[in-house]
């Protein structure tokens, strides 16, 4: 019998797929996003010196939500990541959705960061 393999799976062979021709520099990091059922996770990565630049997410402190896992925590997310990546002196990022689609709570956390000032 043959099985489908797991969603998890084929979402990281999607994003290795697209992890080849997308990187991070030190002027323009990578802004990658990690969505699990419970919180969602977005850091700055300069992947050609191997450091996290700036982090946000569900689980931080300075969000206080009642339900972690919606649009609504994923729009904050995406301004906090975005205020911390100013401070820090980027305003230009390249996005990497993860292998995850361009929706819902990963669209979300997109849109908020560009209205929050990030170009990409």
């Amino acid at each position: 019998m043959i099985t489908k393999p797991d969603k998890n799976v084929v979402r990281k062979r999607r994003h290795n797929r697209v992890r080849r021709t997308l990187s991070g520099t030190a002027v323009r990091p990578r802004l990658n996003v990690y969505r699990s059922n419970k919180h969602i996770y977005a850091q700055l990565i300069d992947d050609i010196n191997g450091i996290t630049v700036a982090s946000a997410s569900t689980a931080d402190k300075e969000i206080n939500l009642e339900s972690p896992g919606n649009v609504d925590a994923a729009k904050q997310v995406g301004e906090l990541v975005a205020k911390r990546a100013q401070d820090k002196g980027f305003k230009s990022v390249v996005f990497d959705r993860g292998g995850y689609l361009y929706h819902g709570r990963v669209k979300a956390l997109a849109e908020a960061a560009r209205e929050a000032g990030l170009e990409f």
